[in-house]
């Protein structure tokens, strides 16, 4: 379809990245003024979970059936999509989904929440993204890259039933958006939520109907982090070799929306490191997130939020590992600290709320 618009100085490899920005800049802004968090919706402080949960499912419902209307409307289709694979990598998907929610519980927040922290001030969480693509690059393409590739030849044929019926899907999404209502949440952030999980689907129609181009073809993407925080850095330092891609410009969209959004209302503050032990706990964290990222096909945004839409079994079985390595993680480290869920990786500033 993008030949049809007539840019001469355009191509659609370089439109994506405009795109993404785009997107990128609605999600910052979407997600720091909704504080949109799996992981707070998971074990943040009992005050804060069900609301914080009813904001992130919101978004989930709303990309469902966005996604699943754009599919039936035959705009986009996940026939090819690795996520729809027949072979389920079920080892490398189980185990890096576990590693990816325990590395974002002692990091206070999954990748997309730190990178909107990130551009809120928060050099914490600024550190910790530049590991996590480190360890990301390297499981793709480096020194872990050989472990990744033995994982995932453990597999289970499943298939057609690799993909869930979309009669299921819809349900699914009707069930979430009628708790999330009842759930007692904010109706304003339970808006926003809505306006952000609609990025979803438009992510996958503008990389896969709007920018489709038989001469210069891209990949059918939307919102992610894992790799695409990969390729911005390593875009960031040899941009002459390494071209950008929509990933690139979704993250550095990100970063401004949220960083205009925490200006504009005040809440842009600088935080760093406290103690030499929290900084030890982040970066483990984030090594943990990028290689388990990496292993179960990305993170609570790409293999959650944008992935489950897609109905494969993958990104459903991805998302349950990473709830599960949260869960346990934050219930070991209340165990060793002796306090209670929610609180065992303590606030950088216990003075000030925490936005992680």
């Amino acid at each position: 379809m993008f030949e049809t618009f007539g840019f001469d100085t355009l191509t659609a490899p370089q439109a994506a990245i405009y795109f993404g920005l785009a997107l990128g800049l609605a999600f910052g802004a979407l997600a720091e003024v909704t504080r949109f968090c799996f992981r707070r919706g998971l074990i943040g402080p009992a005050a804060e979970r069900r609301p914080a949960l009813a904001v992130w499912l919101t978004a989930l419902a709303v990309a469902i059936l966005g996604t699943q209307g754009a599919v039936a409307l035959g705009w986009i289709g996940f026939a090819e999509h690795r996520l729809l694979a027949p072979d389920l990598p079920w080892a490398a998907i189980l185990l890096g989904g576990l590693l990816f929610g325990a590395g974002m519980v002692l990091t206070r927040g999954c990748a997309s929440r730190l990178t909107v922290l990130a551009g809120s001030g928060n050099l914490r969480a600024a550190l910790v993204l530049v590991v996590f693509a480190l360890t990301a690059h390297a499981t793709l393409k480096g020194v872990l890259a050989p472990l990744r590739q033995a994982l995932g030849t453990l597999t289970l044929p499943l298939g057609e039933a690799a993909v869930l019926p979309a009669a299921w899907g819809v349900a699914l999404a009707l069930a979430l958006l009628g708790w999330a209502v009842l759930s007692g949440a904010r109706r304003a952030h339970l808006a926003g939520a809505a306006a952000l999980g609609l990025l979803v689907p438009l992510g996958w129609v503008g990389t896969g109907f709007v920018l489709y181009d038989e001469f210069e073809p891209i990949a059918l993407e939307s919102l992610s982090f894992t790799a695409p925080a990969a390729d911005t850095l390593f875009w960031t330092v040899a941009s002459s070799a390494v071209p950008a891609r929509f990933g690139v410009g979704l993250v550095g969209g990100v970063l401004i929306g949220a960083a205009a959004l925490a200006l504009l209302s005040g809440r842009f503050r600088w935080q760093s490191f406290e103690t030499p032990a929290q900084t030890g706990r982040y970066l483990a964290g984030a090594v943990l997130m990028g290689f388990g990222g990496v292993l179960a096909g990305g993170c609570t945004v790409g293999a959650g939020l944008s992935g489950v839409p897609t109905l494969a079994l993958s990104a459903l079985l991805a998302l349950a590992a990473i709830a599960a390595g949260g869960i346990g993680a934050d219930r070991a480290l209340s165990r060793l600290s002796g306090s209670s869920s929610g609180s065992a990786a303590p606030s950088a500033t216990p003075q000030a709320p925490q936005r992680a």
